[in-house]
């Protein structure tokens, strides 16, 4: 159990190198504010297998517990490559014109307003910059979000029952 967690912290921490190094930097692609909004999901969900490879529970229900958070922290970033994914399927004339840049909304806004325009989406959201197999990096990132929630679940769900102090 242990192995599988500190696995999808690691791809995890790879779909963030990939965004922040390989695409953004190398690529040149400039990510837009629902990209940001999935990269901090995915931070999120990093986090919680991270915590809990290192504490790897004995019991039953200190497994349980992460079988139930990691699904709760993967539909963050589900939930907004899901919207993402939408937007990049709308017609043409029926995204929404461009907006402001996120750093200038988060000066300017409320952080609750900024998440309500953000997962609006714009004009730059609806741009497919990026495509691996027909399938859109927002794609990608529903579908790893989702494998790494039932990997997560299947991993922290199925444990046997404390088999007490061990003796060496």
């Amino acid at each position: 159990r242990r192995a599988v967690n500190a696995g999808g912290f690691l791809a995890c921490l790879a779909m963030l190198a990939y965004a922040v190094f390989y695409a953004e930097r190398v690529l040149g692609l400039e990510p837009c504010p629902l990209c940001m909004f999935q990269r901090v999901g995915v931070a999120i969900l990093g986090a919680v297998f991270l915590l809990a490879a290192l504490h790897d529970p004995r019991g039953r229900a200190g497994a349980r517990a992460y079988a139930v958070l990691l699904p709760a922290a993967a539909l963050i970033p589900a939930y907004v490559a899901g919207r993402h994914v939408y937007i990049q399927s709308l017609p043409a004339g029926s995204v929404p014109s461009c907006g402001a840049t996120l750093d200038y909304m988060l000066e300017v806004f409320p952080l609750l307003e900024v998440v309500r325009r953000v997962l609006t989406g714009g004009g730059e959201c609806a741009v497919v910059d990026w495509s691996f197999l027909g399938l859109s990096m927002p794609a990608w990132v529903l579908i790893c979000v989702v494998v790494l929630a039932i990997v997560g679940v299947v991993a922290n769900w199925n444990v046997a029952r404390d088999p007490g102090p061990r003796f060496a």
